[in-house]
């Protein structure tokens, strides 16, 4: 069994009872999608690293619901995106972190899905997650080309990192099973080998501040710097549309000046299946409560209401729509 999501003492909330595999939903019960009520039963949230924003986001939304609905929900650390959506679909999980551009590719039957669409829905669009391409200043990279020959840590196997990782070695030129010598780990090992100089570099997407992204560059100060990997956004766009440019703030981890980056929607997922009046009620939750939410994780106060219907190619759920109409 997975283990459960423990929040740490400084986040506002904290995670209650046991994750991982999925135990049975009670339907909402007659009506319940007009009222915007949840059922009875109990959910479980897929999230991703344990350093990562959908850990704690994750861990904060499970005690929202557990303490505003009938509702008890749990959520466990996971390898994130593509795997969510697999374990998700399988009735491992009932609720669902993912990057979008891995959603689109879920819906699609595209990538890690080929030739299986899957029966997914959103429940709201939510925070952006900024590539985050940290590496460090003695491996004489300053481009993602001249990650050819080097330990590069492309994140958790079946992660929405490795499949943005992956992306951007091919715009780049570089194959990524064979130009580079990529590791597949969590973000927790990933940290341990650039503070231990076992890898020269790592792709990571998340929300801004990541706890672990914060802990390599306050260890390693001026050893470490992130690159600017724009130049490739108009060959990404080429695979996903909804690919598009922000910066990393100055702020954010304490560098000399802000970084150009690409960002890409995260997407809060359920089943086609999942009960109406369950979705409304998170839905609406996420929104009545994203203070609360933000001071679990700053990257709440990125959630917009005015984007949350934009989840398209994923269909958005019909009490989802219902929260947001």
């Amino acid at each position: 069994m997975k283990r459960a999501v423990a929040a740490a003492a400084v986040l506002a909330l904290a995670v209650t009872g046991c994750g991982g595999k999925q135990q049975t939903d009670q339907a909402a019960p007659s009506g319940a999608a007009q009222s915007c009520e949840a059922g009875e039963g109990r959910i479980t949230i897929a999230t991703g690293n344990s350093g990562g924003v959908y850990y704690v986001l994750g861990g904060g939304l499970a005690q929202l619901i557990s303490n505003n609905t009938k509702l008890r929900a749990t959520a466990s650390e996971t390898g994130a995106s593509v795997q969510n959506i697999q374990q998700l679909v399988a009735g491992n999980y009932d609720v669902a972190f993912s990057l979008a551009d891995t959603a689109a590719d879920a819906v699609n039957g595209k990538g890690a899905f080929d030739g299986k669409p899957q029966k997914i829905r959103a429940l709201s669009r939510i925070y952006p997650n900024s590539t985050q391409v940290l590496v460090r200043t003695d491996a004489g990279i300053n481009s993602v080309e001249d990650m050819k020959g080097k330990r590069i840590s492309t994140g958790s196997p079946k992660s929405g990192t490795e499949v943005i990782a992956n992306r951007l070695l091919e715009a780049a030129g570089l194959k990524p099973d064979t130009d580079v010598q990529a590791q597949r780990l969590d973000l927790a090992k990933t940290a341990d080998g650039m503070k231990a100089g076992t890898l020269d570099g790592l792709v990571w997407s998340g929300g801004l501040p990541t706890a672990q992204i914060t802990d390599i560059t306050t260890a390693l100060q001026d050893k470490v710097k992130f690159l600017d990997v724009t130049p490739l956004l108009p060959a990404l766009k080429k695979v996903n549309p909804v690919y598009d440019q922000a910066v990393i703030p100055k702020a954010a981890y304490g560098q000399p000046a802000d970084v150009p980056t690409v960002v890409v929607p995260n997407l809060l997922l359920v089943r086609e299946d999942f009960p109406a009046g369950n979705a409304c009620a998170i839905t609406k939750l996420i929104f009545d409560k994203q203070a609360e939410l933000a001071k679990v994780h700053p990257a709440a106060k990125e959630i917009s209401k005015q984007l949350a219907t934009q989840t398209d190619p994923v269909p958005l759920h019909p009490g989802a729509k219902q929260a947001l109409g």
